[in-house]
């Protein structure tokens, strides 16, 4: 092999590389972290699923996780579809806490408005007219 055939093909070669480090293995990485956490699943743990479903543990069986969506509601559903093991402070937010943030987002977004209109002053539209 000369110098000549060693470098076109050279190119080729490292892209492979690149590819297996930027790609294939943070991806490998990934999936056995995934299946690591579903094999570590026990009853009791809150979770959500792949689609955004939050559920409480009940059973696990070989590949199949029965979960708890609401007081006397069960699921059957494969191991898989668990997307994460969800802590306390990721837990979804109730209704009535929900509706006080969004008091407050409603305030903050007056306050910002009535900045924005003293600062643009007495203009009526803020858009542009040709």
């Amino acid at each position: 092999m000369d110098m000549g055939q060693l470098g076109s093909i050279l190119p080729l070669i490292l892209l492979v590389v690149v590819f297996y480090f930027l790609l294939i293995r943070p991806q490998r990485k990934r999936q056995q972290e995934a299946v690591q956490m579903q094999n570590s699943l026990t009853p009791g743990s809150r979770v959500m699923t792949t689609t955004g479903l939050f559920a409480t543990v009940v059973a696990v069986d070989n590949e199949d996780v029965v979960l708890e969506v609401a007081p006397g509601i069960e699921t059957r559903w494969v191991k898989a579809a668990i997307g994460r093991v969800v802590t306390p402070g990721d837990a979804p937010v109730s209704d009535d806490e929900s509706a006080a943030d969004q008091v407050e987002l409603d305030e903050e977004g007056k306050k910002e408005s009535e900045a924005t209109v003293e600062r643009d002053g007495d203009q009526g539209s803020s858009t542009k007219q040709s």
